[in-house]
């Protein structure tokens, strides 16, 4: 879904309802002896009853994501939107975990189920707390619009972030685990609701996700872009479900009937409700978009009937208020309407909403819950286990006693910490924090070394108070800023339309004035002030005063002018001089980045200072260089307003560092210091100088908060690397498919037919891993059960853990994968331990996809292949195979 930031700042929705929130209500409710409020009766029963007693217009109502109060049923608002991607986001402060690809790249199972379950616990706790405090907002109820299970099937989509990677198997396993862990185990209740995203053939590009129509072949269909799904339906349950923006095989996928119903409700058996990406609905009827109906009514209809029950939408012409004019119409029936409003009202039900607090085992897990140790902890372990050692040329891991020059625009850049999608985290360690911990400040020589790309650096930091002065009632100035706020809703005003200074103090708007040090606030909290509600605007007027000359990059969630002029650029500023300041933000109820916690931050950096100069002093004084690159959530992403070298839209258009970087690693190279270098991103980089000259490489795939303590950990050995790569890192885009092609041909590693850099499942370990004593039998019935086992052994004296993965090849069968991953297994083996490994695959799993896209038993020869990797990618001692005749 697409999620804005409003140039003025971070913006804020609480709403408060005189409905009593269901889980807290301590008054007798007028309904409560309505059926629907027996929690004794089946709850379809329930159901079937509360939605009879319902209005036609407000079952409509009850079908947008930010749904109304119904008083008179003692029925609260409640708000569908929340994410939980890697961590309760957007609502406050929680653990941040690793970024799904991050999460992929562990291959651990039981490590994703502990993931998701902190997570729904964080997410009941903090609902339950909102609740309690009768605030209802988005991004503070039980149903998260996580996971993306889709196929990261070309490095240029920047989503490709959020997803686990490019194979379906894969995919499912973690999904499922995913899944399992945020809806919970109990009988009665889910925990919170999971939904599986964006069904089902979505990938890219982001700039034309309105408009594309996609025709994948049958064989595809089946074999890359629907397994993931059908696994996760088939095996959890899931509750929920999100359709894409982009039209499949002519329909848009919102409104398809082949894969609403036809594939989803009758061949994957799905029985839970459906959401659209917001404002995909509107797609249907826009003619810039896929045009396919005439009226937003008929579009409406045309989604309700193929069973998108929920529209995220603004309410404004494209969203089901039009259900209205398509009944009168008859475009629609009520009857529809009605299937669509009890799937909504039974997932509130199985969330417990209308039943009594003590009946819900979820609804007494404290606050303290968010961010507990035990969680922040289980970060560090998910982020030590998502990080992929490339190559060591023995360099690795880092003796202790040394002195290391920490370089590059991702050292200490926050924001590769969190990646998309993510919450406020509370023990945030970026990469040189977490070394400096290590070493001590005294052994580490850091320099940004340059701008991560073109103009967009990462090394600001808040204006200090020290040169931010404002003029007394005698004209003399003293330090700070005056701060003047001001209750103002700004939503369709412009933010320097009124001077918010000239409002009267004894004006009911005006609700407070100070003087602030400087402009850096996580409030945490809205509104921020008892005498301050929701909608509330901030102006801080004075002066800045710079100690040194420079050209100064301003950046930060404020609108800024100095001297009375807007400030988008780099301003050159001399020192010892005043120059008038005046900066403004406004939090309203709309659409915002962190519902529960605004903020406000203004900060700079000196453009005109030699970041190269500075990086080379820096490595001359070190034993080792640490080079922390890549690129971050800003360049890639979701449909954004980027245009530059290798970046278009929030998609890439090539895979190459960028240029700054890559001419900054070859004169640190030149050094002659040894160098490992850490790349950090969300998709695959063709690394190819690099991987020819530097020491040792590492990805970290936006490990979360605690990256820069699982970073220092890997490098000086007190954890040992087990990261495996979830997708291929490509030497270059050349010989993909254009990125709007969703055929398959030349794609991932189970179709690519040049050598990549890096294969799908890579990574090396300290410890050395080898495999032998293969056993599967020779013949095997193409219907039966396959058993597989083998040994594995530690033949090194550190204890690591081992990623097992198996891959057939159907040897006779043309058009079937070069090889498929059909299991994996993670195993922590201590020195010169031997362990057996043992695999079974069911017959359905031994099956191929036929070009109509049917599962067909296959017959002739399948090499089995069992090892640290792929074969032709991982060294033979470290990988089994046979050859095993099916009949």
């Amino acid at each position: 879904m697409k999620f804005t930031t409003l140039a003025i700042g971070l913006i804020l929705t609480i709403f408060q309802t005189s409905a009593h929130a269901e889980q807290h209500s301590q008054a007798p409710l007028a309904s409560a002896g309505y059926t629907f409020r027996d929690a004794t009766l089946p709850i379809n029963t329930r159901v079937d009853d509360l939605v009879s007693r319902l209005t036609t217009t407000e079952k409509i109502e009850q079908m947008f994501n930010d749904t109304p109060a119904i008083e008179r049923l003692d029925i609260p608002a409640y708000n569908w939107w929340n994410e939980a991607l890697h961590g309760v986001a957007r609502a406050g402060e929680a653990t941040v975990f690793p970024q799904a690809i991050g999460l992929a790249a562990t291959f651990n199972e039981d490590l994703m189920f502990r993931v998701a379950t902190a997570i729904s616990d964080e997410g009941r706790a903090k609902h339950h707390d909102f609740m309690r405090n009768n605030v209802n907002t988005i991004y503070g109820g039980l149903t998260f619009w996580s996971p993306n299970i889709n196929i990261f099937r070309d490095p240029r989509w920047g989503r490709g972030q959020e997803t686990y990677g490019e194979d379906p198997f894969l995919t499912g396993r973690m999904a499922v685990n995913f899944v399992r862990g945020l809806q919970g185990d109990d009988e009665h209740y889910l925990k919170t609701i999971a939904t599986i995203k964006h069904y089902a053939v979505h990938s890219g590009p982001e700039t034309t996700r309105h408009s594309d129509d996609y025709h994948p072949s049958p064989r595809d269909l089946y074999e890359t872009y629907l397994p993931a799904f059908q696994t996760t339906i088939s095996e959890t349950n899931v509750a929920s479900l999100m359709c894409a923006y982009n039209a499949v095989n002519g329909s848009p996928a919102c409104g398809s009937s082949e894969f609403m119903v036809d594939i989803l409700r009758e061949q994957m058996g799905f029985e839970g409700y459906v959401v659209s990406d917001c404002g995909a609905i509107a797609d249907f009827y826009d003619n810039t978009s896929h045009d396919f109906v005439g009226s937003p009514a008929e579009a409406a209809a045309h989604a309700v009937k193929h069973g998108t029950d929920l529209n995220c939408g603004d309410h404004h012409g494209n969203t089901y208020t039009n259900l209205h004019s398509a009944l009168r119409q008859d475009l629609i029936t009520e009857a529809e309407i009605d299937v669509s409003v009890k799937r909504l009202f039974k997932a509130r039900m199985q969330l417990g909403m209308f039943d009594p607090q003590s009946q819900v085992p979820f609804s007494q897990l404290s606050i303290d819950t968010v961010a507990s140790p035990e969680h922040i902890n289980l970060s560090l372990q998910a982020a030590e286990q998502s990080l992929v050692l490339l190559k060591n040329d023995g360099l690795l891991p880092l003796k202790p006693g040394i002195k290391v020059a920490v370089i590059g625009p991702n050292a200490n850049n926050p924001g590769v910490l969190t990646a998309n999608y993510h919450g406020k985290p509370t023990q945030a360690v970026t990469p040189l924090e977490g070394i400096i911990q290590k070493l001590g400040a005294e052994n580490v020589y850091y320099a940004p070394g340059s701008a991560k790309i073109a103009e967009i650096y990462t090394h600001h930091r808040p204006v200090e108070a020290k040169v931010l002065f404002h003029k007394d009632a005698n004209g003399k100035m003293q330090s700070g800023l005056r701060a003047h706020y001001v209750q103002a809703d700004f939503r369709r005003k412009n933010l320097w339309q009124d001077d918010l200074t000239s409002i009267p103090p004894e004006s009911p708007a005006a609700k407070m004035q100070r003087v602030d040090r400087n402009i850096d606030f996580k409030w945490n909290k809205s509104p921020i002030d008892e005498s301050i509600e929701q909608n509330f605007a901030v102006q801080w007027t004075g002066f800045i005063q710079p100690e040194n000359n420079g050209k100064y990059d301003f950046s930060g969630s404020v609108s800024l002018k100095i001297n009375g002029q807007a400030i988008n650029a780099p301003i050159s500023l001399e020192a010892g001089k005043s120059y008038a300041l005046e900066a403004r933000i406004a939090i309203h109820d709309h659409w915002h980045s962190n519902a529960l916690a605004p903020s406000a931050m203004l900060s700079w950096l000196d453009t005109n200072r030699d970041l190269t100069k500075e990086a080379i002093a820096a490595a001359r004084k070190s034993d080792v260089i640490i080079f922390i690159g890549g690129i971050d959530a800003r360049l890639e992403g979701e449909e954004m307003p980027l245009e530059l070298d290798g970046f278009s839209g929030g998609d890439r258009t090539h895979i190459q560092l960028p240029k700054a970087q890559s001419k900054l690693l070859k004169k640190l190279k030149s050094t002659g210091k040894p160098i490992v270098m850490i790349n950090v991103s969300g998709s695959a980089m063709a690394l190819n100088w690099q991987n020819a000259h530097l020491d040792a490489l590492i990805q970290a795939f936006y490990p979360g908060e605690k990256a820069g303590t699982a970073l220092a950990n890997i490098l000086w050995g007190k954890a040992n690397p087990s990261g495996r790569l979830p997708i291929t890192f490509y030497k270059s885009i050349k010989h993909l498919p254009a990125f709007n092609d969703y055929s398959m041909e030349n794609r991932t590693y189970k179709y690519h037919k040049q050598k990549p850099l890096y294969a799908f499942g890579h990574g090396l370990s300290y410890s050395q891993f080898n495999y032998s004593e293969m056993v599967t039998p020779e013949h095997h019935s193409a219907d039966a059960t396959l058993s597989i086992k083998a040994s594995i052994t530690n033949t090194s004296e550190i204890t690591g853990d081992e990623v097992s993965q198996l891959y057939i090849s159907l040897l006779d069968k043309p058009g079937t994968p070069t090889r498929a991953l059909k299991a994996f297994k993670r195993t922590t083996l201590t020195p010169q331990q031997k362990y057996q490994l043992e695999f079974t695959l069911k017959s359905n799993e031994l099956q191929y996809v036929d070009q109509q896209g049917q599962l067909q038993p296959y017959k002739g020869r399948v090499l089995v292949t069992l090892g640290s990797g792929q074969e032709g990618y991982t060294k033979p001692s470290a990988i089994v195979k046979k050859i095993i005749t099916f009949r």
